[in-house]
């Protein structure tokens, strides 16, 4: 029966595919994205999603703090990110960042995650600080850190390689890399949006320095704004070939464009119809990485419920706190609660298994 339904979408080439463990072409992952069939290409993805991961779903105790929002780029999807003249601006001491750690002490968290701009004062000492006080706050935390954008740049403001300043980042405290920064690779879409930031080709030669030197990442993409299917394709096609490569992307998030308070501000938000297709694609496409997030803060809780069965086998975690996509208008909560996370999963038919930032196994309910 679903052989016929995907079949009867045009799509039956590509379930021979997947059922052989054959690679998708781009042109493969292009006719996803262009097929009207949502349930099809659900179906394709869960067959990915069950064979790689079977019933599981992950979730995470972590706790989101960003130290400031002062930045130099100032791309045009991003409402976070201030100059530092701005009356929204903050930034963060070190001893401020290690209060927000001490804050919740009491509560099971296993990762910081800490992102925040690309500041123009700042010294390097000041990142080396700042992990290193959040390791004395909470010593057995992981920390995962720095977007490939601000570690490109903490490279720049030390005048060392990305490896010797890697090196240093680890020795500090770091654990492991978010995906953040990566928005769209193509050129065409940077010089628009964000012609300040660091090239998509800079952003994957930090992500492989940091997987040589045995530090796994994440890796994202900001769709629904002003880019192509195409380059949608080019961009999960740039991410696979690294991985290829190294090996070292634990996660692929797809990141829903949230327009408020942005220059992009005219553009609507994302369909609930897109983003379910852009997991469902990447788990079809992204053979050889091992989870797709459907990250709850972006999509909401009840999208990111139903993404389960299109893909995703994780959904993030409790996050306390999270600022960047709700300054851009999202109206999920800054929070959820271990016991939440348990229903969103059981409901939608999975395993919940409580992971840490590099999936080892904390509990499987």
């Amino acid at each position: 029966m679903q052989r016929r339904m995907v079949a009867a979408a045009g799509l039956g080439d590509i379930h021979d595919k997947i059922l052989a463990q054959e690679r998708l072409t781009p042109a493969d992952g292009l006719r996803l994205f262009e097929s009207p069939d949502l349930l099809a290409v659900g179906y394709l993805a869960n067959l990915v999603r069950e064979r790689l991961n079977g019933r599981r779903a992950y979730f995470i105790y972590n706790q989101h703090i960003n130290y400031s929002n002062i930045c130099t780029n100032l791309c045009k999807f991003c409402a976070f990110g201030k100059d530092k003249s701005s009356d929204l601006a903050y930034e963060m001491s070190v001893a401020e960042v290690a209060a927000k750690v001490l804050e919740r002490l009491d509560e099971p968290i296993t990762e910081i995650h800490l992102v925040g701009g690309i500041h123009p004062d700042f010294p390097y000492s000041y990142y080396l600080d700042m992990l290193a006080a959040i390791k004395e706050a909470r010593p057995g935390i992981h920390i995962q850190a720095f977007t490939c954008v601000e570690i490109a740049h903490l490279a720049e403001i030390s005048g060392q390689s990305l490896e010797k300043t890697l090196t240093d980042l680890v020795a500090a405290g770091l654990g492991s890399i978010p995906g953040g920064g990566a928005e769209v690779f193509a050129p065409r879409i940077r010089k628009l949006t964000c012609e300040k930031k660091l090239s998509g080709e800079g952003w994957i030669e930090v992500a492989k320095t940091a997987h040589r030197l045995g530090i796994k990442s994440n890796a994202t993409m900001l769709y629904g704004h002003i880019e192509t299917l195409e380059e949608r394709v080019e961009h999960l096609a740039m991410l696979r070939d690294a991985q290829d490569e190294t090996g070292g992307f634990l996660t692929f998030i797809p990141l829903a464009f949230h327009p408020k308070n942005t220059e992009l501000s005219q553009l609507s938000r994302s369909t609930g119809v897109d983003d379910l297709k852009n997991i469902a694609v990447a788990r079809c496409f992204l053979d050889n990485f091992p989870h797709i997030k459907a990250y709850w803060v972006m999509i909401g809780p009840k999208l990111a419920q139903v993404a389960l069965s299109f893909g995703a086998d994780d959904i993030d975690g409790t996050v306390k706190e999270e600022i960047i996509t709700h300054m851009a208008g999202a109206d999920t909560d800054q929070a959820m609660t271990t016991s939440q996370l348990l229903r969103l999963i059981r409901e939608a038919g999975r395993i919940p298994v409580e992971r840490t930032t590099l999936y080892d196994v904390i509990r499987e309910y």
